[in-house]
């Protein structure tokens, strides 16, 4: 649900949630409603996820809206100055230093709409996105649906060998799990 607050009033929203839950997908939602309202809004994503797009912000559907990559929040703060509306993708991707941009930004009077993995492929609370959670007045948690059994899954698990704890990728690098299933192969990788 879309908050309804006065126009010069800032907030923040959080969109989190497993991967394949539809969280670009109700990003990109909710921008579109913005401009359909005639609200001025730029679209930011990280500049290392170029899974799908090098500029774009593309949905796991192929949805895509134009966005700017940039290398840090401070970037997203320096392009923002004349902007109502402000999205960001991808947003466990960047520092800590996004909590204290984000807040700027709403303390602005600016709408802020953020989403992002709110746990990593480990099942541990990924990057700034807790912080995000905690300090938003809205928070939209999805869930995808397992590839085992049929039912809620909000975990990522990964299906290929890697080490580091950043790997952008799609279906091919990850599939969405319930607790259960999660549970289950991790001791089997063990």
């Amino acid at each position: 649900m879309e908050p309804i607050l006065p126009s010069d009033a800032g907030w923040i929203e959080v969109i989190c949630g497993g991967m394949f839950s539809g969280k670009t997908e109700e990003l990109l939602r909710r921008v579109r409603r913005a401009q359909i309202a005639g609200q001025s809004v730029r679209l930011f994503k990280p500049d290392i996820d170029t899974r799908y797009h090098p500029t774009d912000v593309v949905s796991h559907d192929e949805t895509r809206l134009e966005a700017q990559p940039v290398p840090n929040a401070d970037a997203i703060y320096l392009l923002s100055s004349n902007i109502q509306v402000v999205a960001i993708d991808e947003a466990q991707f960047f520092d800590n230093r996004i909590v204290e941009v984000v807040n700027q930004l709403a303390d602005e009077g600016k709408r802020v709409i953020v989403a992002g993995l709110d746990m990593d492929y480990q099942g541990r609370p990924f990057g700034p996105m807790p912080y995000l959670m905690a300090i938003a007045e809205f928070v939209t948690k999805l869930h995808a649906i397992c590839v085992y059994t049929g039912g809620m899954a909000h975990y990522s698990y990964r299906k290929v060998e890697e080490g580091s704890l950043v790997l952008p990728g799609g279906k091919e690098t990850y599939q969405p799990v319930s607790r259960r299933v999660f549970y289950r192969l991790r001791q089997k990788a063990r």
